[in-house]
C-alpha cells in the first residue's frame, strides 16, 4: 500500500522512517528533547537529512544525549570533536551543545523537568495544523518566538525562532503533517472506521 506522506521527506528511506516514526509525535522524555535540541541546533544552515545521516555520530560524540555528561564536557572534548567527521565540525555548534546542556539542567531543576516547562508553553497540548501544502507551513510562530526568547534569556545558543519551530515540529508540540498525509491526526481518527 502506498502511504501518502508529507512531500518534504521524499523517497529517502532514512527520511521516510524519520517522518513515519518520529516527526510530529509528542515527546515528553527529557533526554529525547535534549537530543532534538542538539540536532536542530546542529542543523542550522544545513539540510535536515545531513543531520539525520550523522545522528549516530552525534549519539556517540555526545554521550547518548545525556545532558549531565554533555554538561561536563570541556575544551579538550571540543578539540577532539573538531576532528570527528561523524558530526558537523563547527566549533560554535559544539560549544553551544555543551552550554545548552548546562542551561537544560538548570531548567530541569527549576521546573521539575524540561518537558513540563516546554509543554506548559503550549498549554499542555499539541497544536494541530491543517496545511494543504507543506510550503504554506510557517518558519516560525508566536509560540516559537516566545520559547526562543526564553531559552536565549536562560543562556542557550542556536535557539532562534526558526530552529525552535523545527524543534517543536519534530517533538510534536506542533503537528504540521499536511492534511492528506497518513499521519495527520484527522487521518489517524479515520483509520478504525475504515477497517471495520
Amino acid at each position: 500500500m502506498n502511504l501518502k506522506r508529507c512531500p518534504w521527506c521524499g523517497t529517502d528511506p532514512l527520511y521516510m522512517a524519520y517522518h513515519d516514526q518520529e516527526w510530529g509525535r509528542p515527546v515528553h522524555d527529557d533526554r529525547k528533547l535534549f537530543e532534538m535540541l542538539i540536532l536542530e541546533g546542529a542543523q542550522a544552515g544545513l539540510s535536515w537529512i545531513t543531520i539525520l545521516r550523522k545522528r549516530e555520530g552525534y549519539r556517540a560524540a555526545f554521550h547518548g544525549f545525556d545532558p549531565v555528561k554533555v554538561a561536563e564536557m570541556n575544551d579538550s572534548d571540543v578539540e577532539r570533536l573538531m576532528s570527528d567527521a561523524s558530526i558537523v565540525r563547527n566549533r560554535l555548534k559544539i560549544n553551544s551543545a555543551i552550554r545548552n546542556a548546562r542551561v537544560f539542567l538548570q531548567m530541569q531543576r527549576q521546573h521539575g523537568s524540561f518537558a513540563s516547562w516546554l509543554w506548559a508553553q503550549a498549554d499542555g497540548q499539541a497544536g494541530i495544523s491543517h496545511w494543504q501544502d507543506y510550503r504554506d507551513c510557517p518558519a516560525s510562530t508566536e509560540l516559537s518566538d516566545r520559547i526562543s526568547r526564553h531559552l536565549k534569556k536562560a543562556g542557550m545558543n542556536f535557539v532562534g525562532s526558526t530552529v525552535i519551530y523545527a524543534f517543536l515540529q519534530a517533538c510534536g508540540v506542533v503537528n504540521d503533517h499536511v492534511v492528506d498525509c497518513h499521519l495527520h491526526p484527522d487521518k489517524l481518527r479515520e483509520e478504525p472506521s475504515a477497517s471495520s
